[in-house]
């Protein structure tokens, strides 16, 4: 144990505030404010704060689990990973490769992605991996690409924020989120700039807006190109960046025409004088910035939406601007670096696509195979799991809980019971661990050193600052002993190193030549400069100078990554959610966070002062929907989906539209927001449409 405090990082959301670890009596370690670290300077939110509780012995698993009987009893290491081994192999022997799936997670470092990735392609040889990033922010990377040949969720730093003139944050509420990065907005504020934030609710963000609009779940679409309707109408298009630097525009703009502001009116619920304030905040000012989150993004026509948000920034000359652009704000620890490295369906290492002969050569170069060997593209992350005990008959799952966070839950909670083997490695006995046939034990952020990628695309060194307990590995180590019962020495030649420094290297070349390039990076620039921005590709073999070539915090000044150098408008229009409300199902339903809880909760919800603060799910909905239920604060009511039937206590307040009900989604059990959510899949990103469906309200008899 270290006898100074060892600088690190939050295991939460994409922020990576910086923290310090100092070590305690008991073998603990105590969190203390890292001022020197940019992004949050010394701030923390209380789930930073409390982090470590979730590293005592009686919160974590200390020993491997195998089930026997029907229960879930401890067992040796060595007996648990070969129950593993012989659970994926026999399926693979009966059931070909593709019978093995493999279901990652956001929150897994940039060194356990890259592993993971390679393990399910070359040890299992099934093209069937993805991870929960898929409900994250799939659809923000795939307009992004769209549109600028690039998905970086910010393409500039976060310090450049309260130096716009404009920011309009959609779909986002920092406050609760990612509460370090508020003052981010309020410094823009207070530097004279302007806040507009679109929400169906008056969050604590919206609270602080210059202007809220509250659209209507599910038409962010309609409400984008109404706006950017408006600044053509009145004449604000930047004719000569269009015509220089962009492609599409006479299409988009015939598109945008179409969404007069009446229509968008009736559609959204946000009035036209509204609209037009919003456009003159956004379009006076000398630079301005447009900022999504999961609301626009979690929809079946997502890719679309945010799509429409970028044409706005590209029509008025915004984006590859200093201090202008579009960005998204990323939500899991390593949702960035987690989408870059190979555990996505479709994806290799260094965002290369795995459909790409190049990019096959490249990786099976590193990897040491035949590029041959390698899987094609397989399911997306909701069509995985929704193939579970039919087409796939194994998982092995890491750093996920699909049986809280997938939409239409009960199901997903079904196909995953209906597994002929499940194994699941985890820090805690999550909701979908206390399944599985084996769970494994691994270390957490603070018992083990690795990367992570954060919002702004600064990859970040993570230190080890204590040692795990007795009894626990890291997901490093299961790999690799299972490669070798997998694959024998044949496997472990291609390498499955335990040390993470070593994976980090192999990934540098890995990722060499693609959109993520880490080339340049190294464990020591990581440590020294409190963070890199990749793209950094390595030095020239010809150069011999002694600079090490730097990293990019801002993208797209010169040229966007496309082709021809020019970003691309979003041809699109508005269209309907999936599930719109009817006479059986008169209202929506929209989920998100609150500031106490993370994700499935499955770390949170151990932590007393995090459930002193938020002890379990409610249902809040306006004065209007509780007075015709006949249903007072703090009552029981039932919310019903098409897929099934949650139980709430009743929050009522006026920060919420009379035709829309709000469910954070981080409970289990009755109160499981995802038992009613739609899993209608965006066509491009395959994000299922978390942010509305039909549901009704009804007050539950006592």
């Amino acid at each position: 144990m270290p006898n100074s405090a060892t600088p690190t990082h939050c295991p939460y959301c994409a922020l990576q505030c910086g923290m310090n670890l100092t070590p305690q009596q008991d073998g603990g370690v105590a969190v203390v404010e890292r001022p020197d670290f940019p992004v949050n300077r010394g701030a923390l939110c209380g789930k930073g704060r409390t982090a470590p509780a979730v590293l005592a012995s009686g919160v974590r698993l200390t020993s491997p689990l195998v089930r026997s009987g029907g229960a879930l009893v401890p067992a040796t290491w060595d007996e648990a990973l070969d129950r593993v081994a012989e659970g994926l192999g026999r399926t693979r022997t009966e059931h070909g490769p593709d019978a093995c799936g493999v279901f990652g997670g956001g929150g897994l470092t940039n060194e356990k992605a890259y592993s993971l990735g390679k393990f399910a392609r070359i040890v299992l040889g099934t093209s069937q991996i993805d991870y929960n990033g898929r409900f994250c922010m799939s659809s923000a990377a795939a307009a992004g690409i769209k549109a600028f040949g690039l998905d970086r969720g910010l393409p500039f730093p976060l310090e450049d924020i309260p130096r716009t003139g404009c920011v309009i944050l959609v779909g986002s509420n920092p406050a609760e989120t990612m509460p370090p990065a508020l003052r981010y907005f309020t410094e823009l504020r207070e530097n004279g700039g302007t806040l507009i934030v679109v929400d169906p609710r008056r969050t604590k963000t919206a609270e602080q807006a210059d202007l809220h609009l509250a659209p209507r779940p599910g038409t962010d679409l309609a409400l984008a190109l109404g706006l950017l309707h408006l600044v053509v109408a009145e004449g604000r298009v930047d004719e000569e960046y269009v015509g220089e630097r962009t492609a599409g525009w006479e299409e988009a703009r015939a598109a945008a025409m179409a969404h007069w502001p009446e229509y968008v009116e009736r559609i959204t619920g946000v009035s036209v004088p509204q609209l037009r304030e919003a456009v003159r905040l956004f379009c006076e000012p000398e630079h301005a910035m447009v900022l999504t989150a999961r609301g626009p993004e979690q929809q079946s026509k997502g890719t679309d939406t945010v799509g429409a948000w970028i044409n706005l920034c590209l029509a008025t000359g915004r984006a590859g601007r200093p201090l202008s652009g579009y960005g998204c704000l990323t939500g899991q620890g390593n949702g960035q670096g987690g989408r870059e490295h190979g555990q996505k369906a479709d994806q290799l290492p260094g965002y290369r696509k795995l459909d790409d002969p190049a990019a096959r050569r490249h990786v099976a170069e590193v990897w040491g195979v035949d590029p041959d060997s390698l899987p094609g593209p397989g399911r997306s992350a909701y069509e995985l799991l929704d193939a579970l005990g039919s087409d796939i008959k194994a998982l092995l799952l890491m750093a996920s809980n699909p049986v809280v966070s997938a939409p239409r839950a009960a199901h997903i909670e079904e196909r995953i019971r209906s597994l002929d083997f499940l194994a699941v490695c985890d820090v805690v006995l999550s909701e979908t661990a206390a399944l599985a046939d084996v769970v494994l034990p691994v270390t957490q952020w603070a018992e083990e050193t690795g990367t992570t990628t954060n919002l702004e695309g600064r990859v970040l060194l993570r230190r080890r600052a204590i040692t795990p307990p007795e009894g626990v590995r890291s997901d490093l180590e299961v790999m690799h002993e299972l490669a070798a019962r997998l694959g024998g020495e044949r496997s472990l030649e291609k390498g499955f190193p335990t040390d993470p420094q070593e994976v980090f290297e192999e990934l540098r070349r890995a990722s060499a030549g693609g959109p993520a390039d880490y080339s340049g990076i190294t464990y020591g620039r990581l440590a020294r400069e409190n963070g890199v921005f990749w793209p950094c590709p390595a030095k020239p073999a010809a150069d011999d100078s002694d600079a090490v070539r730097p990293g990019t915090p801002r993208l797209f000044l010169d040229r966007f990554a496309t082709p021809d150098g020019r970003a691309r408008f979003a041809p699109v229009s508005h269209r309907a959610a999936a599930e719109e409300p009817d006479e059986e199902y008169p209202v929506l339903l929209t989920t998100g966070r609150v500031v106490a809880q993370y994700q499935s909760g499955a770390q949170t919800r151990r932590v007393d002062e995090l459930n002193a603060a938020a002890p379990g799910p409610f249902v809040e909905l306006h004065p209007r929907l509780a007075a015709r239920l006949g249903a007072a604060e703090g009552d029981p009511v039932a919310v019903v989906s098409r897929r099934g039937r949650a139980v709430a206590p009743a929050r009522i307040t006026t920060g919420i539209r009379p035709d829309t009900v709000f469910m954070p989604f981080h409970w289990p059990g009755e109160g499981r927001a995802n038992t009613l959510t739609n899993p209608a899949l965006d066509p491009t990103s395959r994000m299922p449409e978390f942010k509305a469906c039909a549901v009704r309200v009804e007050a539950v008899k006592s």
